[in-house]
């Protein structure tokens, strides 16, 4: 639902759309977010800087449902918690980090949605996961109030691309009830050959800056075939993907893009020399 849109609407409308996520003629856009280190949750960098600032820029969603790199899954599930913990996945971080809570709520009831929504694979309700640092480190930039419901969906890591994609556009109609679908990985994720501070910030692998290239042309073109058999894009890819794990949510992304919808990236910039941060807005 458009800003303007929310802005006529009665108080009363719209928290009967909050509450029981009633259809409207809107769609709230789709997001890929390059969620890089952790630290990112806490810091104030020009990566976090651009999450708060998306966070401002679009409608409110009445829920977030997070497509991490970090939850995977023999099978799909969704969180269905009231109350989904912090999840500290990560090591050798400063205590300011491990001490981050974000506690925003739940929404069993979406989390049963998602699973009648999807008809290729039966997903399970999950009450032991919560939010993984894939999720809260950039869903807390840009709400920090932790006042909107955030869910995840797992991925089933035994499953091809076109899997992971098919699954994404069967998410569709949820777009149309305030929720914001989000996937939170990298494109280029290769931290076997990460430079770790030992070239400057600005060092990026040609080979990461070539297939980063090729992933945002065809992007911008809806040509998604070659990004979904990305093994076909040539060694880049090969470096840019040793793992799919940060790919993927990409891909559900993707799969939810309309051949009217726009395309825009941000935060379009290499880290660590094979890391790039790009981002895409859908919609």
């Amino acid at each position: 639902m458009a800003a303007t849109t929310a802005g006529a609407m009665s108080l009363g409308a719209f928290k009967k759309m909050t509450d029981d996520f009633s259809p409207s003629d809107e769609k709230m856009p789709v997001l890929f977010v390059g969620h890089g280190s952790p630290m990112n949750a806490i810091e104030d960098n020009e990566f976090s800087q651009r999450w708060r600032k998306m966070g401002q820029e679009i409608q409110k969603p009445t829920a977030v449902l997070v497509i991490s790199a970090h939850w995977l899954t023999r099978g799909t599930a969704v969180t269905a918690m009231n109350s989904p913990k912090t999840i500290h996945d990560f090591g050798g971080f400063p205590k300011a980090l491990f001490d981050v809570e974000y506690p925003a709520p739940g929404k069993p009831e979406l989390a049963e949605e998602v699973k009648n929504l999807v008809k290729m694979t039966n997903v399970g309700l999950d009450h032991d996961w919560g939010l993984d640092h894939g999720s809260w480190s950039v869903v807390r930039q840009m709400y920090p109030d932790a006042d909107i419901p955030v869910l995840q969906m797992s991925i089933d890591y035994n499953q091809p691309p076109q899997f992971h994609y098919n699954l994404g556009k069967e998410l569709a109609a949820l777009r149309r009830k305030g929720v914001l679908i989000l996937g939170s990985g990298n494109m280029v994720h290769n931290l076997r050959m990460a430079t770790f501070g030992t070239k400057p910030p600005e060092f990026a692998f040609d080979w990461a800056v070539e297939i980063n290239e090729v992933f945002k042309k065809n992007i911008a073109e809806k040509n998604h075939a070659p990004l979904i058999n990305y093994s076909s894009l040539g060694e880049a890819a090969k470096l840019a993907i040793p793992t799919p794990d940060h790919y993927y949510p990409m891909l559900y992304t993707l799969g939810l893009q309309e051949n009217d919808e726009k395309i825009s990236f941000f935060n379009d910039k290499a880290v660590m020399g094979s890391l790039t941060m790009t981002s895409v807005k859908i919609g």
